[in-house]
Order: structure tokens, then sequence, then C-alpha cells
């Protein structure tokens, strides 16, 4: 949001906090045009920070475009990802070079050549303002992590990994990429963060629109195989998973704290009622749109991308989504 002299300007958006940096997201491949407005719901529920959404109409210069999703761009800032402006840091396991990250030096879960690397790219402070005592520091640290996590118990230099880490946050987004068998999960738009004196943390999650059964490939359709696996699934893959997931499954405390944390959340905020309640809210808020949007767009029907189901109504995507849910929970 800009003023008169084009410079960023914070504003409430539809009631969301003040800020000058909002998305605008077409969920075209994902026909429920939720999937990811139910994750951020889900994890904002667990009291992990994800962004806030509202489903727009969008017009252009009197030119209806369909249903979007305004949301919140993933940023430091005290109504975001609450972390200090100074000594803090925000980083994204994605597409890198070696100008823009850092990579891990233990490699992939496969380790399997050269274009198996595991990208830390920096996304705060930004790449023409971070230093290089920064980039030395964040990198040492996310090294010292995995060092301590990959050593014979777990501990390297007299620490364990969890001196270095949020283990609860591991954890909720183990279960939020987990409960929607997410293809990116682990390898894209995976962010973590650290404030200045506090630990690597993970989150906030983003990008799930092919999630929930919507894609093929990579066992990404299936509702009994871990998401964290996807290495295993789809060898050569150049967009590799950091070894961290399965090691952590490893270690009989951390499988302890798992188990603990979902079987609280199976009660209420992860049960199939929570979750189905919050999936009729959003088709009950969407409802009034849903003709005019499937008018501009005619995909009800129609094979997009890695689509794995393709319903011929509305109803067909929501009811396919549910029974994948309820499939996948069991």
């Amino acid at each position: 949001t800009r003023d008169k002299n084009n410079s960023d300007v914070d504003m409430s958006l539809l009631g969301l906090p003040k800020e000058e940096d909002f998305v605008l997201q077409a969920p075209y491949v994902d026909k429920t045009l939720m999937r990811n407005v139910l994750v951020y719901d889900l994890s904002n529920s667990m009291g992990r920070y994800a962004s806030r959404t509202r489903f727009v109409d969008l017009n252009i210069n009197g030119e209806y475009r369909g249903i979007y999703v305004l949301m919140e761009k993933l940023k430091r800032d005290k109504n975001r990802i609450d972390i200090s402006k100074k000594n803090s840091f925000i980083l994204k396991v994605d597409r890198g070079n070696q100008n823009d990250s850092f990579i891990s030096n233990f490699g992939s879960e496969m380790n399997s050549d050269e274009s198996a690397n595991v990208y830390y790219v920096y996304d705060y402070p930004k790449l023409d303002e971070i230093t290089q005592e920064q980039k030395n520091y964040i990198s040492g640290y996310v090294n010292d992590f995995e060092t301590a996590l990959s050593s014979e118990n777990f501990m390297a230099n007299g620490k364990r990994y969890e001196s270095y880490i949020d283990v609860g946050s591991f954890i909720d987004f183990i279960i939020l990429n987990e409960i929607s068998n997410n293809k990116d999960a682990y390898r894209l738009s995976t962010f973590m963060h650290k404030d200045e004196d506090g630990k690597l943390e993970m989150g906030p999650v983003w990008d799930f629109n092919i999630g929930f059964g919507n894609s093929q490939g990579c066992e990404s359709n299936v509702t009994d195989k871990w998401s964290f696996r996807h290495n295993v699934y789809c060898k050569g893959d150049e967009l590799q998973t950091a070894f961290w997931w399965t090691r952590l499954f490893e270690d009989t405390v951390f499988v302890t704290k798992f188990k603990d944390r979902w079987n609280q959340l199976r009660v209420y905020t992860l049960s199939e009622e929570t979750i189905f309640s919050k999936i009729d809210t959003y088709v009950s808020e969407l409802s009034e749109s849903l003709d005019d949007n499937f008018e501009k767009w005619d995909i009800l029907g129609v094979k997009l991308w890695y689509n794995n189901f393709v319903g011929n109504t509305y109803e067909e995507e929501v009811d396919f989504l549910k029974s994948w849910i309820s499939d996948r929970l069991t």
C-alpha cells in the first residue's frame, strides 16, 4: 500500500493489522479455494502465528477477476513474525544460490550428489542489508545445531540439539505439513526464524495450495505416507529435504513429545469435527461469489497442473477435501 507520492504507507486492510506489504493469492489450482486459509487458520489455533487471511472478490479497473485470498506477507513485524529488529533472522529452505543463501554442511537426507544441496535462504535481514558478520553467525548457529543433531546421542560440544531449537515449534510445523501431506513441505517455502537471544523456531507455515491430496507425484496424494520422506519417494529431485526430520524421529525423547502433542491437538484443535466446521464456515463465506468465480475461471471438471482429483462441481471438490482429511487424520 502506497501514498500519492508512491511511498510505502502502513494501512489496515479488512481488519488486518497495519502494514504496507500484503499478498493477493490466486488459489487457482486449488478449486476449493481454501487450502491455504485452512492451514493458516489451524496454525493460529495451535498458537503458532501464520498469515491472517480474508477471502475477497477482486476487481481491477472494473474487471472482475474472481475470488482471491488477501493475506499477510511473512516479514518481521510486531504483529507478524515478532522478533527484534537487531541481530534476528528469518531463513527459508527454498531454491537458492551462492549469493542469497548458505548451504548445509550435511547435505540432504539422500546426500546423493552435488545437486542435492539444501539451501538456507536469507529472508531477514534482506540480502542487500545483511552483513558478513551476521551471515557467519547464523550459518554457524545452524551448523552447530546440525552437528549436534547428527552426532551420536544427539550431542556435540557438550550440548544436545535441543539447546539450539524450539522443539515445540518443530513438532507443530511437522504436524501441519503432515496432516496435509504437502508436496512442497520441508524443501520449499519452509520458513524458520531466530530472535536475537532465542532459539531457532520453525515457521510460519506457508504455501499449501497443492496439499491435502490436491497434487500427484512423490506420494503426495496418498493418506498413509510420511511427507518428510519426500526424498525417498522422489529420488533425483533437485529440491531436497534436510536430514533433520528423519533424524528427529530417531530420538525417543522427541517421539514421546511428538505423540503427546498430537494426542492433545486431536482432542479438539485437530479433531475432524473442528476442521470440518472450519471448512463449512469457509464454504458459507464463499457461497455468494462461487458462481461468478467459476464463470470467470471455467475450470471445474478440468485437470490443472498436478491435480490429483478433478471434481465436476464445487461440492465434489469440497467433499473430496473432507474425505481425504478424514483418511489422513486416521
